[in-house]
């Protein structure tokens, strides 16, 4: 009995000095009091035992803000544009008439022949001009007139996109496309074509692209039936552009492939104007021909040329000058084979003889085929390897 006293005594004692320690440690530091403290039961407070306690991780230095700057590109000056080619005083001219296609189309070939000196593009079109209308700007009055003053070595028309309008016939108002419309328009068309060749300037007529609206387009194309049949008959070139803004099934497109092959954008949102990829695409067409007529006129670096460099394109060589240097060659008639030494041409030799028989003679003409080679399916010798 007096053991059991004892012990709890001992207990109550060890009590009051735990509790007497942590207010002890709460005065002496208040802070850590105010931290999580795991409880412990009175087991662990006299033999020990628990969770140890846990490392308290390293405080974290606050981070600064780090500005990194990206390097800045120096700034490339943009290349300085090439100066515009000064054209000859004697440059052939390209006399251009028709409504705003054609203006278009002068556009396209004032880029083709940017650096060619010796051609000169001349715009004389009118944007809202055609055939129909003649109260408002007469072509067959005018184009004489604008001949004679620019004198072109070729003339490119492009007319008949303003042309889809009622037709004054004998006083009447012929429907478009109408038997009276058509004879009156093909007319006026064969009298214009008439005076553009007058001038002997070659013809190149160009015709007209495909629309957006289906029932322009269909206008569209008999008015390029009567424009290719009429110029062909005079002897003009009709320059036929419609495969160039179609797709592969005949269809109105807005975007197409440049004169590059790359995928641009050739109309405008109307569906009838023209981009400036459209215009120079048009003006890809007529410079094909254009350029074949003119020939070397229409190269480039024409200016460059001068007598102190090609003394002998300027001033040929004299008569007798130079003369031991000029290897001269006598013509061979075809009835002279002896002068390569034959005594007979080629097809009169006779065939020479072989004595070793072709497998084709053996076949043609003793009926015999070739041993096939062993192994093959019509091979039947047995055993194998003895025929």
């Amino acid at each position: 009995m007096p053991v059991r006293v004892a012990a709890f005594r001992l207990l109550a004692i060890l009590l009051i000095a735990a509790i007497g320690g942590l207010a002890f440690l709460h005065a002496v530091h208040p802070a850590a009091a105010q931290e999580r403290v795991e409880r412990k039961s009175i087991l662990q407070l006299l033999f020990g035992g628990g969770n140890t306690a846990r490392p308290q991780p390293p405080a974290e230095t606050p981070r600064t803000s780090r500005v990194v700057k990206k390097p800045t590109r120096s700034s490339v000056a943009a290349p300085p544009p090439e100066p515009a080619i000064e054209k000859l005083e004697d440059a052939r001219k390209i006399l251009v008439l028709g409504d705003f296609l054609a203006n278009g189309a002068a556009d396209g070939l004032d880029e083709a022949f940017a650096k060619s000196p010796g051609v000169v593009i001349v715009d004389r079109s009118n944007g809202s001009s055609g055939l129909v209308r003649d109260d408002y700007y007469d072509w067959i009055e005018q184009a004489p007139a604008i001949i004679e003053e620019v004198r072109p070595s070729i003339i490119v028309m492009q007319i008949g996109s303003n042309d889809r309008q009622q037709l004054l016939v004998n006083g009447e108002r012929e429907a478009v496309r109408s038997v009276n419309w058509l004879a009156e328009y093909e007319r006026r068309t064969k009298r214009l074509i008439g005076i553009l060749r007058a001038s002997k300037a070659p013809l190149l007529w160009v015709g007209l692209p495909a629309f957006q609206s289906p029932a322009m387009t269909t206008d569209i194309v008999a008015l390029n039936g009567v424009h290719r049949k009429l110029v062909e008959l005079a002897g003009g070139e009709f320059i036929d552009i419609w495969d160039g803004f179609v797709d592969e099934e005949g269809k109105f497109v807005f975007t197409g492939s440049d004169i590059n092959g790359q995928q641009v954008r050739l109309r405008g949102s109307d569906g009838i104007n023209l981009t400036k990829a459209g215009r120079r695409k048009i003006a890809f067409y007529v410079e094909k021909s254009a350029r074949r007529l003119l020939g070397d006129a229409a190269a480039t670096g024409i200016a460059a040329l001068s007598f102190e460099d090609f003394p002998e394109i300027f001033m040929p060589p004299a008569p007798g000058e130079n003369a031991a240097a000029i290897t001269r060659t006598m013509p061979v008639a075809m009835t002279d084979p002896d002068l390569d030494g034959g005594s007979a041409l080629l097809g009169e030799m006779p065939a020479s003889a072989s004595l070793v028989r072709s497998p084709r003679d053996i076949m043609v003409i003793d009926g015999v085929l070739p041993e096939p080679p062993e192994g093959r399916v019509d091979n039947y010798a047995w055993p194998r390897g003895n025929r």
